[in-house]
């Protein structure tokens, strides 16, 4: 980190001895959709593509991460801008973090370097002479930065170099650790974009996602000693549970387990540690389904749960790891047993109940066809 800010003062300091004024951030925006993955292959070595490219080499840190919810089709870095968009303002995280801007400044939060990583990749096929030769070197910054971010024995924090509080934590969040597996396996293999893949650099990639998804067996948690499902964030070193934001209290969570469950079943149904986790993981779920209730939108600020009898099965998103009920946050860290009792605002402004049940059942039932 303190390399990063060193890079940035040298070009901010730079522009001050000329006498021109530092660059405004980037613009914001859905980084994953300003990176289309599903373009036909011949699209990404036009004009539109190398483009946005270019923008994705240009905002790479010097740690070689990228930042999240950024604009890809904006214009390239200008010397002196912020790597992020986090930079330089008090947002929320910054806030809360006392990181005076210097926040998720190199993640794979909301798909960040991830996304990129697969965007350069599709990029570089199409241009395998030197005009490609910018975004595979890119792509080989962005590979070790991930391999330089793995957690001893695996996994990732959500922020690298590390930021602090939560952030620090082995994070299932948001699908972070299956994306970012699911992205080194594929260069691990060196099929399809990621041929050009140095084969140590393979064999790394391939070893790191090994450790993540032994990682993920690991994390199972347990009670009474049977399997149930995952949490969201785990300490790195005794990979207990942890808490993260004030409403995110220490507990399974359904958001993060059902893709946990789902790739799992897509690994080498060989190894009888992954069926024992996806049988014990599809039975909790299917015996934590709260029935004939509804999650609704009363009017635009208020937002409960009402009884509907025949409504489809809704989860929790947290369920307590001792009692294996439900359970509900507020910010002033307040745990809640009912979701309507806590504040107007939490219940509006977070997925307290999810289908992913359903999600589950389904893709096991396919999972079980397959055998």
């Amino acid at each position: 980190m303190a390399r990063d800010k060193a890079m940035l003062e040298a070009e901010r300091s730079a522009l001050a001895a000329s006498g021109q004024d530092v660059p405004g951030p980037p613009p914001t925006g859905n980084s994953a959709r300003t990176m289309p993955l599903d373009r036909d292959a011949a699209w990404y070595g036009g004009a539109e593509a190398r483009a946005i490219a270019d923008n994705v080499v240009s905002f790479q840190t010097p740690a070689g991460g990228w930042g999240k919810n950024q604009d890809r089709t904006g214009p390239p870095r200008a010397p002196g801008q912020g790597y992020t968009i986090s930079i330089g303002q008090a947002g929320a995280h910054a806030a809360q973090d006392g990181a005076d801007g210097w926040s998720f400044v190199g993640t794979m939060d909301n798909d960040a370097t991830i996304h990129e990583l697969a965007f350069l990749a599709r990029v570089q096929e199409q241009l395998p002479g030197a005009e490609g030769d910018p975004y595979r070197q890119s792509f080989a910054r962005g590979l070790a930065y991930l391999l330089a971010a793995e957690m001893p024995g695996g996994g990732w924090a959500q922020v690298w170099p590390l930021q602090g509080l939560y952030h620090d934590a082995l994070t299932l969040n948001d699908n972070m650790l299956i994306n970012t597996t699911e992205l080194l396996q594929q260069v691990g293999t060196g099929a399809g974009p990621y041929g050009f893949i140095a084969p140590e650099q393979q064999a790394q990639a391939a070893a790191a996602a090994a450790r993540a998804v032994a990682v993920l067996l690991e994390l199972q948690v347990e009670v009474a000693g049977q399997p149930t499902i995952w949490a969201q964030q785990y300490d790195p070193f005794t990979r207990q549970p942890v808490p993260a934001r004030n409403y995110e209290m220490i507990a399974l969570s359904t958001g993060e387990s059902a893709p946990v469950l789902t790739f799992l079943m897509q690994q080498d149904r060989s190894d009888p540690g992954i069926v024992r986790a996806v049988e014990a993981g599809v039975r909790w779920f299917a015996d934590h389904a709260v029935q004939d209730m509804a999650w609704r939108r009363l009017s635009e600020t208020e937002r409960r749960l009402v009884p509907e009898p025949g409504a489809d099965p809704l989860w929790s998103r947290f369920y307590s790891i001792e009692t294996g009920k439900p359970i509900f946050g507020d910010r002033d860290l307040s745990i809640h047993d009912d979701v309507n009792e806590i504040s107007a605002e939490r219940r509006r402004g977070y997925g307290w109940f999810n289908g992913s049940g359903t999600t589950v059942a389904r893709d096991y039932a396919a999972w079980q066809a397959a055998r």
